[in-house]
């Protein structure tokens, strides 16, 4: 079977826990013996392991259709302008800009490229077809979220390819936006999903918001579990000597760093864990630097400089290294996510997850025992729910050995895989 996957890049500036995901399941399909093409959107992406996906230019370029949005006279540029701008150099650079990564202020194009053959974007669209008509001749085309739906019509019509769609935090782009656009976007979206066969999401809570703002019909949504690559994951020592909370995100105030950083101070506070550690890793855009760099004074301020450290490098070889110097794992993002990927490799790793009463993590830490919940999503609340752990380590080292066999048993990559190939299988 040729599979197109289209997925937005990173630039590789953070943590992109679905890009990762993603390329860990074009990976698994392709090893099942499928032929996998991986079309990155927006901005490049990286395969993280062994690199066999075939991989196309980028379309949609960021620049480019930044440019198309605000230039009218730009939408008529010869070829050879908007291949420079393509460039994965420029598009790199493109990344590390603040405003590259979150929607606030641009609301119009996201509701223009949502239009498709109509919005302002139309050539990107014909590009992507016509590349995709030429060289592959798909007989799936996979969106790896519902913002892409504004290729889904004229996939489903010129391609005549299976349209399968992945619905995986779409909020955290629609969030920031002027609430006056958030609800167009929804609409919109929900306008576009009749040309996709089956939705594909990875928690039943993201699968009851979808029903309610996209109007999708539960029998159009398949929920499957999301799965990493276990290999290498090692358990961590867990230590206690000193105690260390771990981190593993982009770090923004989006998802819940802030929370975290003061529920460290609160406990630092606290004579039991004045040798308390903690580490964060993830990486951040332009779009965070302000918000990191005020972190940062706050911990200094408090003289807890020392106690705390950034780990630079987030790969898959060095997220395994980052999860074997935890005791504890909490990203307490304040809306909830679709899933977190975080939570799957740091049980992997037999590290305990202590997550907010919100989105998917009720549910995740519900099938995996591997973790606690607290509420409300505040700094006082997660600091009581840490230190009720951290004053019973054989408490701590059970949770992380029940969610570590859960994960091993039922959350592999390959197991997503051969789900997602059965979904195929059945709209083609």
């Amino acid at each position: 079977m040729k599979i197109v996957y289209a997925t937005p890049g990173s630039g590789g500036t953070f943590y992109c826990q679905n890009c990762f995901r993603d390329d860990g399941l074009l990976n698994s399909l392709h090893a099942l013996g499928h032929d996998v093409y991986k079309v990155p959107m927006y901005l490049p992406t990286y395969l993280e392991e062994n690199g066999k996906i075939a991989d196309t230019p980028v379309f949609y370029g960021a620049i480019n259709v930044y440019l198309k949005e605000k230039l009218p006279f730009y939408r008529h540029a010869p070829t050879w302008v908007e291949q420079l701008f393509d460039s994965h150099v420029l598009l790199n650079l493109a990344a590390k800009k603040a405003g590259s990564t979150r929607a606030a202020g641009l609301e119009e194009m996201t509701i223009s490229m949502l239009q498709g053959e109509k919005g302002r974007q139309a050539s990107e669209l014909d590009h992507f077809i016509k590349y995709v008509q030429k060289e592959i001749k798909p007989d799936v085309v996979h969106l790896s979220n519902a913002l892409l739906l504004g290729l889904a019509h004229r996939v489903k019509n010129d391609l005549r390819a299976g349209v399968v769609c992945s619905l995986q935090d779409e909020n955290e782009w629609i969030d920031p936006m002027r609430e006056r656009y958030q609800s167009k976007v929804w609409n919109l979206m929900a306008e576009k999903a009749v040309d996709v066969d089956i939705f594909v999401t990875a928690s039943k809570y993201y699968s009851d918001i979808a029903q309610k703002n996209l109007r999708i019909p539960a029998d159009k949504i398949k929920v499957i579990y999301g799965g990493i690559n276990l290999d290498g994951y090692e358990r961590s020592s867990l230590p206690f000597e000193p105690p260390v909370i771990g981190y593993l995100c982009r770090m923004s105030e989006y998802f819940g760093l802030g929370i975290l950083v003061d529920a460290f101070i609160r406990l630092k506070k606290d004579s039991r864990f004045k040798d308390l550690k903690l580490h964060m890793t993830g990486g951040y855009p332009g779009d965070d630097k302000h918000f990191v760099s005020e972190l940062l004074k706050k911990i200094s301020k408090h003289g807890y400089e020392n106690d705390v450290k950034i780990f630079k490098y987030f790969n898959r070889e060095n997220r395994i290294k980052f999860l074997r110097s935890l005791t504890l794992l909490s990203v307490p993002v304040p809306t909830g996510e679709a899933f977190g990927a975080y939570q799957l490799e740091a049980l992997a790793a037999g590290v305990p997850v202590v997550q907010p009463n919100v989105g998917c993590y009720p549910e995740f830490v519900e099938a995996t025992s591997g973790g606690v919940i607290y509420e409300p999503n505040n700094s006082e609340s997660l600091a009581k729910a840490i230190a009720s752990l951290l004053a019973d380590p054989a408490r701590v080292s059970e949770l992380g050995e029940q969610g570590r066999r859960v994960v091993l048993e039922r959350f592999s990559m390959n197991n997503m895989a051969k789900d997602i190939v059965r979904i195929y299988e059945d709209i083609t």
